[in-house]
């Protein structure tokens, strides 16, 4: 299974942006679905989770700003990211659970948030 994520960049505090990702592969269907990431000389974090039926959590940093979705029959899953602050700039992961029990990562993709 591949996790393929789009639009991270360079936006400016109180810019938006929307990061995508695609999954494809082999595997029967995709269960819990998010974003995690991880800034310089920290941990990787929670942003976001989604499960199929369209349950999500939240990070405590981002409810209110961020926005998750997901696309069950196109296996694709979507931040929408408003609001953004310098505090937000790190390399967002994608992250799947798929039926057959597995865990996916994607590459990431960079957010940075300067003026």
């Amino acid at each position: 299974v591949q996790l393929q994520a789009f639009g991270g960049g360079l936006v400016q505090p109180g810019g938006s942006l929307r990061l995508s990702c695609a999954a494809s592969g082999s595997f029967f269907s995709i269960n819990a679905m998010g974003w995690y990431r991880q800034a310089p000389g920290k941990q990787r974090e929670l942003v976001a989770t989604i499960t199929r039926g369209g349950s999500t959590n939240y990070a405590d940093s981002v409810k209110g700003r961020f926005t998750i979705s997901r696309d069950n029959a196109k296996n694709t899953v979507s931040l929408q990211m408003n609001s953004l602050i310098p505090e937000d700039t790190a390399v967002y992961y994608c992250n799947a659970f798929t039926i057959p029990p597995k865990e996916y990562w994607g590459k990431g993709t960079q957010v940075t948030v300067s003026s």
